[in-house]
Formats: C-alpha cells, structure tokens, sequence
C-alpha cells in the first residue's frame, strides 16, 4: 500500500517519503504527515521473534512506501550495527518499579543516535531515488544532544554538508564539548546569544526564505534537516517503542495484545509523537505520559488546551527540554483538526504573531490518551538521588524528569499498567547535574573529574564518547547573533 507525505500548512503538497525526507519541511514552514497510518499487519507474537533490526524494516516499510525492500534494508542494517554498544541496541531494564528503555547506547550517548544513524543513509538513498544531484546541506538547531548525533551522522558523508546552531548559554559543558571538537571535514558548528527556541527559528526562517533557497539552488545547494521536523527522524523512532513492547513480552512481563503506559521526557515533541504514531499502527498503548521540566509549555497545554509561549524561558538541569515551542506538536495539532490544513496554518499564524493559540473543546477531546505532567529542578534532583540510593542505577536529568512525573501519575491515579520509561541520555552527558544531585559536595569538582567518580560509583564504564573528548581540541569556535545567522551560513557554503 502506497500513500503520501502532506504539508501540514498546505494540503496541495502532497511528497512521496523519499521527497519527504529530502526536503525535511514544507514550503511554507509547515510538516510533512502521512496521509494515514498503516496498520501492523504481523501479530505481536511474530514480532516478538525479530531483533531490532528486522523489527526495524516490519516498522518503516510501512512508512517509507516508496523505498524498495533493497533500499530499506541496507539503510537500516547500515545504521544499527557495531555503532552501538550494546548488541540489544536499545536494551530494556527493571528498575525503581518500572522499566527504563535506554536509547543511549550509540555513539553520541542520547536517544537522537537511534534516528540520526539512519538518517543519512535514508537521505543519501531519497537523493539517489530522486535524481537529485545537488550537494545537500544539512540545517539544524539543536538544544544538546542532536547536534552532535547529526554531525556524527553526517560527518565525511558525501555529497553532505551540516551545519548545527546551538545555544552557547543552554547546553551542558559536555554537550558543548562533543559539538565543538567535531572533526568531520564537512561539519559546521556555532553557538547562538539566544535559546534553543531562537535557533531553531533562525533555521526555519532560512528554509522557507525564497531568495536565499534560489541563491543555493543556482550554486548546486538544497537545504534539508536533520531536526524531527524531518520524517525521516521522526519513523526511526517509532521502532524501538515496538521494541520495548516485545521484550517485555518476552520477559513474560506482559502478554502480546496487553496494553502498556509510556513516559516521555519531552522538548520539541517529537519522541512521543513517534510513540502516538507507533499507537495509531497498533501498538496498545494505554496512557502517554508527556513530562516537562520548569518549562511546562505543553503541560499547560494538556491541562487548558492553550499553548502559549508567553512565558519566562528556564534554563535548567534537563536543558535538550528547554523548549518553548515544540515544533512536532503541529503535527498532532494537524490530525486533531480533522487533518485540516487550513485550521492548523491558522493556529500556527496565531502562534507566531501572539505567542499562543487555543485549541477547539472537540480539538482537546481527541487528546485524552495523553497526560501532561512537569517535574521541577529540586524535583529532579531528588529522583536522581532516591534511585541511585534504591539499586545503585544512575540516571541523567532528562529521564528524572519522566521518572519523577511518572511517580506523579501513578499517586494520582492508582493506574498500575505496565510502563516503559524512554530513558533518553546517559548520566555521563550531564555528570555535574548527576554526580551533585548525588552529593552536592562535589559542585567544586571539575567536569571529567566528575566523570571517573561517575564510573566509580555506578560501576559502568565511561563511555567511549566520552573518553574521545578529553583532550580533544577545539575546532568550531563560530559564536553569533542570531540575526547573523544566516550570514554564518553563507560563509560555510562558500
């Protein structure tokens, strides 16, 4: 069964997925959506039988519909190789009374590895199907951890070229680190005055400016991203919710057609939209648990069925959710409306020139498999603390902030269902937010100093990437405006 990718903003654009994920946003700013989501048509007790890998292709086949079998395949068993370092690729474990899903085992140590390590492969494919023969540039605002997974991703791939906004002010000290010593000879990184939100619309001013898109077509360039505005981000993930499903079936922890909860620390909404889409192809999913640090956007959202973004940005211990407009929300947004691309280019203009729009009573009715819930800093840092003093498990802020949250629901509502938490990072990405909510002794350490008390006290061993950036040296050290943005971009290209 073959469908179509739709700009959320324009219903006319309609792209195959190949198209899709070559063009990474619509024309007018809007996203593409599938025209539908297919059905799993295997039982859960087949899929119970596969690794990640041919679970991986069960998923995305139903997706990518124009990608041959072929295609598909040597994308993916290209991507979920020796890169990971664990042989389960996303492994599921039992702690604090549920189940964490860590998705950190790849080469940058975040979750944004399970998604950008194919990514290029899906892309460089797309181009090949297309006929495109123009050098693709890759934009991306990141608010930590996916600038360097897409630069690690990209790095060297020809026929690429990627450049990675960041907030200089908002990402962790080893965050900035893995960005900055970056030795991909096709790579490009600087750090924005401005927040995550102000990168990320910087970017998306230059994709949909005309001039400038006509400028680099006619110097053999197109723009794409490797943000989860881009579909091909955004399948990926849909797989390793399956994944979760199947080995808790196969732990005997459930029974294949039970229902299970998912938590999702969540920024840009892009994660659990991957889960809500994996829902609608036939995952049973009773409850998705959106969890918000201090900057609760969408739990408010949730809460009043008002998104606004009118509001004092926190920088905080979880800073990948240090987010005031969540992009992928617009394409829930978009199915909510009844697919109305129409209704949602209103609301989203309304975001733009007031900060906020509300959604229809009808609208916020369809939202009931969502929770939204928000965990503040102290809040986190005494989760940190109460699971490493239950079983010696250590983890980064970003899951705290789901674990916590998810501590909250089951008060509130007694609901015992099996639950799966996206753990999301490792606690080696943010040692000093870990390592003080621990022992808050330890704030004058320095940072890799904190990283061997780390190893020490959990007992796991540093990660390679970690170990890669000790003395790495510095190689971007572009800092800007962010009205210089899109100068900074043209001294890359050229």
């Amino acid at each position: 069964m073959s469908f179509l990718y739709r700009n959320t903003r324009k219903k006319e654009e309609a792209v195959t997925a190949s198209q899709a994920i070559l063009q990474g946003l619509g024309s007018d700013g809007g996203l593409f959506v599938p025209d539908e989501i297919p059905q799993m048509d295997i039982s859960l007790t087949e899929l119970a039988k596969m690794d990640y890998r041919g679970l991986a292709y069960e998923v995305m086949s139903r997706m990518f519909t124009d990608f041959t079998e072929e295609e598909l395949r040597y994308c993916i068993n290209s991507a979920y190789d020796e890169k990971f370092d664990d042989p389960a690729i996303a492994p599921l474990v039992s702690h604090h009374g549920t189940h964490f899903l860590e998705l950190f085992h790849g080469k940058t140590i975040a979750f944004k590895d399970m998604a950008l390590s194919i990514l290029p492969y899906l892309m460089t494919t797309a181009a090949k199907k297309n006929k495109m023969e123009k050098e693709i540039v890759i934009l991306t605002a990141t608010s930590g951890d996916t600038g360097k997974a897409a630069l690690a991703g990209f790095a060297d791939v020809p026929g690429t070229r990627i450049a990675v906004f960041y907030p200089k002010s908002g990402v962790s000290p080893i965050q900035e680190k893995q960005m900055v010593t970056e030795r991909g000879k096709n790579t490009f990184v600087a750090g924005i005055h401005g927040n995550f939100d102000d990168a990320q619309t910087g970017v998306k001013k230059m994709f949909s400016d005309p001039v400038l898109r006509k400028e680099l077509d006619e110097k053999g360039f197109r723009f794409s991203s490797a943000n989860s505005i881009n579909i091909g981000r955004l399948v990926p993930q849909m797989v390793y919710y399956y994944y979760a499903y199947i080995l808790l079936v196969n732990a005997g922890e459930i029974k294949a057609g039970d229902k299970i909860n998912v938590v999702v620390p969540t920024g840009n909404f892009g994660n659990i939209l991957a889960a809500y889409y994996a829902s609608l192809m036939g995952l049973p999913v009773n409850r998705l648990i959106c969890a918000s640090n201090d900057n609760k956007v969408l739990y408010d959202f949730f809460t009043t069925g008002v998104y606004d973004r009118n509001r004092e940005f926190i920088l905080t211990t979880s800073p990948s959710m240090d987010i005031l407009i969540s992009s992928n929300l617009e394409r829930l947004i978009y199915r909510i409306a009844g697919n109305d691309a129409e209704k949602n280019a209103t609301l989203m203009k309304e975001l733009s020139e007031t900060g906020k729009y509300t959604v229809t009573p009808e609208m916020k009715k369809e939202l009931d498999k969502f929770y939204g819930n928000y965990a503040d800093m102290d809040t986190v840092a005494a989760e940190i603390k109460t699971i490493y003093e239950e079983d010696g498990y250590v983890v980064d802020p970003h899951t705290a902030v789901a674990a916590a949250v998810y501590d909250g629901y089951k008060k509130e509502t007694g609901d015992e269902t099996p639950t799966v938490i996206a753990s999301t990072a490792s606690p080696y990405k943010f040692t000093r937010s870990v390592m003080t909510a621990i022992d808050p002794s330890l704030e004058k350490e320095e940072d890799f100093a904190l990283v061997d008390r780390l190893e020490k006290l959990s007992g796991v061993k540093i990660p390679q990437a970690i170990e890669d950036i000790r003395s790495a040296p510095v190689l971007h050290k572009t800092v800007c405006e962010i009205d210089g943005m899109e100068q900074v971009v043209r001294g890359f290209l050229s």
